[in-house]
């Protein structure tokens, strides 16, 4: 016959060491009693385990050894043979045995040894730092946060702003800009009427991160500078930078970037469109000058995701998955999928529907397939669209991320209802402004008629290819990176937005004719002015005077 069980005495979800568990007459073993009670629905787990991390024998976070205890760990699981593979790609020859260690290896305890190695087997600190921030326990806004105290961590320049920004001013002045400017931006050379558009070429963060070089490297003259990838998509500027002495980190066969050549004392940038956590964490852990050109616009986005991963949505980021921004972007959020067009929302907002949306999508499997590389690693589109947040590129068209994000909206709203719409979409506006300003002026600008419009910016520039895109749809558009583009003769080698490169003869009719003029935000004015002598010359015969 079965017997209640008779509790003598339960403390806040804990039991007092002085009394006993019964069952009838007889003691009950404390695991059967406290299985039987972690099932009671009325036992407070939380609080129990609150009770217990504040007891005096409960110990979690050491006992003040910790640099010690870390340094004998690092000593006593050191290897030499690890060393040596980790050094030369992972694959080393002894005699006649050759080694071949895989990528990711061994055990990883989450704690950063002082001599780069984890616990049990050593292993490459990228891989190490990779494997940290992925961890959902990892905070990444803290550690953002952390780094920007640190003293050797510089973002707001070096005191020497105003006269950084008259020397960029001098470097990159156009005579050419200026009486444009001064003729409410048109003006007629011979043959050519030149309308330019309202808002154009460098926005502040461009200039801020060339200020920032410039600083940085007024600063540290004696120092060597790195810099982990183009500080802008502007060739002109990238080659003043190796004029510099300003040099980027060397990569291997596989691309991977050397960051063992950086030493104590280097000084690294980081560039205007930011880089992954993992970089940052890599280059945190060495003794350098760090100099910090992240847009602020970039940083924003970083905020939104986090926001995203707090709240413990899935990341939708419209944007191209192989940019430099959204490499980083993607590395702040813990469960994401990159988005390029409205064609890709609609694939994920159909399969999320369950195919009720334009039957686009099919299986998991094809999901996965389609989005290979532009999801979090053990992506589940099952368990990790139920929640979502709209993120972007900030140089990406805003139309398209408004009307994707609507589209989401919607298909959250169908899926689980009006009502609760707010526990399953959360939307920010991560749009830069100056992205905006630029795409609007150039719809205004191509409301003339115009026989040919020129956009200028670097080939690799997403929001220039964005003005090309937009301008393609109007009028015979020539994206063109620099004045060397355009020559001998009547002949111009141009980019089209979907990557094509074009090269085509007589592009410049006889006769009067009026041009469109926009640029990127990473091109100067002094680059636009040297296309612009281009064009004067082939439709004059000879450089015009500036007026």
């Amino acid at each position: 016959m079965s017997m209640p069980i008779q509790f003598s005495s339960l403390i806040s979800g804990s039991f007092s060491p002085n009394h006993r568990l019964y069952y009838g007459k007889k003691p009950v073993s404390s695991f059967r009693c406290m299985a039987s009670l972690s099932s009671d629905p009325e036992f407070n787990s939380k609080e129990f385990r609150k009770n217990l991390t504040r007891r005096e024998d409960y110990n979690r976070q050491g006992f003040g050894r910790k640099k010690e205890t870390l340094e004998l760990i690092s000593r006593e699981y050191y290897s030499d043979v690890i060393k040596t593979l980790n050094e030369n790609g992972n694959e080393y020859t002894w005699g006649s045995v050759t080694v071949k260690l895989a990528e990711s290896y061994g055990l990883i305890s989450g704690h950063v040894l002082p001599n780069k190695k984890f616990t049990k087997t050593p292993i490459s600190s990228f891989r190490c730092m990779a494997s940290l921030s992925m961890d959902p326990e990892f905070d990444t806004k803290k550690f953002r946060k952390d780094l920007t105290r640190r003293p050797n961590y510089n973002r707001q320049g070096f005191g020497h702003k105003q006269e950084t920004l008259e020397l960029i001013s001098r470097e990159y002045y156009s005579d050419v800009i200026k009486t444009l400017k001064a003729n409410g931006n048109e003006y007629t050379w011979g043959d050519v009427t030149v309308k330019l558009a309202k808002s154009y070429g460098f926005c502040w963060g461009t200039e801020r991160a060339i200020q920032l070089v410039y600083e940085a490297k007024d600063q540290f003259p004696d120092q060597k500078i790195w810099i982990t990838n183009e500080i802008i998509h502007n060739p002109t500027f990238s080659k003043k930078v190796e004029s510099l002495d300003i040099k980027y980190l060397p990569k291997n066969e596989e691309s991977k970037k050397q960051y063992d050549v950086i030493e104590k004392g280097d000084v690294v940038m980081f560039p205007a469109h930011g880089v992954a956590v993992e970089e940052m964490m890599i280059l945190s852990e060495k003794n350098v000058q760090i100099v910090d050109t992240t847009c602020p616009w970039v940083s924003k986005v970083w905020t939104t995701v986090e926001k995203h991963k707090s709240g413990q949505y899935t990341s939708i980021i419209h944007g191209n998955y192989e940019h430099q921004e959204t490499i980083g972007t993607k590395s702040f959020a813990e469960n994401y999928v990159v988005v390029r067009n409205m064609e890709d929302a609609m694939y994920v907002c159909d399969y999320i529907l369950g195919r009720q949306l334009n039957e686009s999508s099919s299986t998991k499997e094809a999901f996965l397939e389609k989005f290979k590389d532009k999801v979090s690693e053990g992506f589940d589109p099952d368990k990790y669209l139920v929640k979502v947040g709209i993120a972007n590129q900030t140089t990406v068209l805003k139309g398209e991320t408004e009307e994707i994000g609507k589209l989401v909206e919607r298909t959250m709203m169908q899926k689980h209802g009006v009502e609760n719409i707010n526990n399953h979409f959360m939307s920010f506006n991560t749009i830069c402004d100056a992205t905006q300003e630029r795409q609007d002026a150039l719809e205004i600008l191509l409301e003339d008629k115009l026989d040919v419009m020129l956009v200028v910016g670097g080939w690799n520039s997403d929001n220039t290819g964005r003005l090309q895109m937009i301008s393609e749809s109007k009028a015979p558009a020539y994206w063109v990176d620099s004045e060397e583009r355009i020559g001998p003769g009547n002949r111009i080698t141009y980019k089209l937005s979907h990557d094509e490169l074009v090269e085509k003869e007589s592009w410049l009719a006889e006769g009067p004719i009026t041009i469109g003029v926009t640029a990127g935000a990473s091109t100067p004015d002094k680059v636009i002015e040297d296309v612009l002598l281009k064009v004067f010359a082939i439709k004059n015969g000879k450089k015009l005077q500036h007026a």
